[in-house]
Order: structure tokens, then sequence, then C-alpha cells
């Protein structure tokens, strides 16, 4: 098994479902591609392709030919293993080195062609280790406590003072370290609360509410869409910012959404007069400012079909 760098386009006209199936030539990938089952691959995605950089890493499941296309094959990926990346690492550091080391020149710098081009790379496991570091330290959120004592306190509408105190953040030391908290079920959640707090700006998407109770924290809550009990993957489209009313009401499919983002209510589940203090006045959900974080049309579909009572 060998980690490797996966560039992924939204752009791409290969058969991609992201999270599912990455699409691949047999000709020039396979051979690589075969030796990623079972280990982790980073997603890259460069400024052709949207310019998020190193955004997520997911594990690959086994390796199947496209039954439509006999030159192309597929990676099936586990889904239930996707983790987007709290910030999206970029190709480089600021000194110009890349954070691929098999990709510099004599110079250290980024070397132009070769390796650079292909879409499937081996990545060693240091380099592996160093882009997942950096990839999933933590965001400043309402309720991120500060890296450390020189670092400026979350933002907030509350008065200095009220905000946890700082405390510092020990990084893990290697590899190691990181395939636990890759696998690690508590720090992913933690992981994919901020994240989902921070794109929602830390408002319920179905009330539009940004409630804070007296330290300052959001009231809200991340909710999944697709459960991780049913393979829903860590990512900000399988989340939403929820109520605590309204996340209960959505895990008992009481509450969903529609394709169009108009919020979907079971018949008796809200009484009429409760209705408009319950939801946005138009009954659809108040959606993230980046279209990349808004809930995936599959994740919202699985949901509808297999958890709401409408």
């Amino acid at each position: 098994m060998v980690k490797a760098v996966f560039i992924q386009s939204r752009h791409a006209i290969y058969q991609d479902a992201p999270g599912e199936r990455y699409h691949f030539p047999s000709r020039s990938y396979l051979s690589v591609a075969a030796q990623t089952v079972g280990d982790w691959v980073l997603f890259y995605e460069g400024r052709r392709g949207g310019g998020r950089g190193y955004y997520a890493v997911q594990k690959v499941e086994r390796i199947v030919p496209d039954p439509t296309d006999p030159t192309h094959h597929f990676a099936i990926l586990n889904p239930s293993t996707l983790l987007g990346f709290e910030q999206h690492v970029p190709y480089a550091d600021p000194q110009g080195a890349p954070y691929e080391s098999r990709l510099a020149g004599p110079d250290g710098r980024v070397q132009p062609g070769g390796l650079n081009t292909a879409a499937i790379r081996v990545i060693p496991e240091r380099d592996f280790a160093r882009i997942v570091d950096l990839g999933l330290a933590p965001r400043a959120t309402p309720d991120a406590l500060p890296r450390d004592q020189a670092a400026p306190a979350p933002p907030g509408p509350w008065p200095i003072g009220l905000h946890d105190p700082a405390v510092p953040f020990a990084r893990a030391p290697g590899l190691a370290d990181w395939a636990r908290i890759l696998t690690s079920r508590a720090l992913r959640d933690e992981s994919f609360a901020r994240q989902v707090k921070v794109a929602y700006g830390a408002r319920c998407a179905m009330s539009g509410l940004a409630l804070r109770n007296g330290g300052g924290r959001p009231e809200v809550n991340a909710a999944h869409i697709r459960p991780v009990a049913s393979q829903g993957p860590d990512t900000v489209q399988n989340g939403l910012a929820l109520s605590g009313t309204l996340h209960w009401m959505f895990d008992r499919g009481l509450v969903s959404v529609a394709e169009d983002h108009s919020i979907l209510v079971a018949q008796g589940a809200i009484r009429d007069e409760d209705r408009a203090r319950l939801l946005t006045p138009d009954s659809r959900l108040a959606l993230p400012a980046d279209q990349m974080d808004w809930p995936h049309p599959a994740y919202l579909a699985w949901h509808r079909q297999n958890v709401f009572k409408g």
C-alpha cells in the first residue's frame, strides 16, 4: 500500500463522483492507483480546477474497470472515511518549496513539468503527514480555542473577557498520530463541527437565527445530512448548521430539504402557529456564502428517501 495524491477538478471531463469514485485513464495510472488500495489519498485541486489546493483525505477501497470504457478505471472510495480539511493547503510553502518533496527541483522550488503534471502520484509518508497536519489545523471559530497565548480571541459580538482562556496547541509529531486522528470519531466530529459552523456563520440554516450563550458560543449544532452510521462523510457538503430543536427534528425525519433548498415539513410535525418561529420566512435554507459549501444534492436526496417522513 502507498499514499498518493489524486488531482481532481470540478470542471473535469472524467466521471468522478466526489466521495464515491475517482475516474482515471488506465494506461497512465492503473499501476500507481492499484498500490493505493487500503491506504489514504489526498485530493488536490489546482487553480484551473477551482483552486482549493489540498482539500480532503480519504481511503481507497478497490480499483475496478470502467464498464463503459475499457481504457479507464475507477478508484472506489470508502465514503465514511472522507474528511474535508479545515485549512486548504496550497501547492507550495511561502518560500516556494512544494509540500510534495518529489516535485522540487535542484533549488528546492517547484519544478515545472514532469511529475507535476501527473494526475495520480505517490507521496512520501512524511509529506503526507505534513499536509494532513496543515489541513487539519483547527480554524478560528466562536467556539474554537486559540492555539496559543499570542493568538487573537475568536471573533464575536460579545465583550472581551467572556471567551474561554487560550490554551497551547501541541502538534502531533508524526504519521502514526495522524493515522489515529484520521480514524478517531471524536476528533473527526470536532473538525466537522468547526467547519460546518464556520461555513454557515454559526447561523441555523433552517431558522436563520444566530443565537449565542452567555459566553458567546453559538447555539447551533453541526448535523450530518447522511449520518455517519450510514456511511456519511465528514465534509461541509454533508452538513447543516441547525439549532438543537431543528437538529432533533431533522434526524427524526420531521423536516428535510428539497432539491431547490426549500424546507420540507412532515404532515403534523409543526403547528401552523409555530412554523413562523421555527423556520425562515420563505421556508428556504439560509445557505453558506461559498457555493462549494452548499449541501450536496446526493446527500439531501438520501435524507429525503431514507429518513424524511413526509
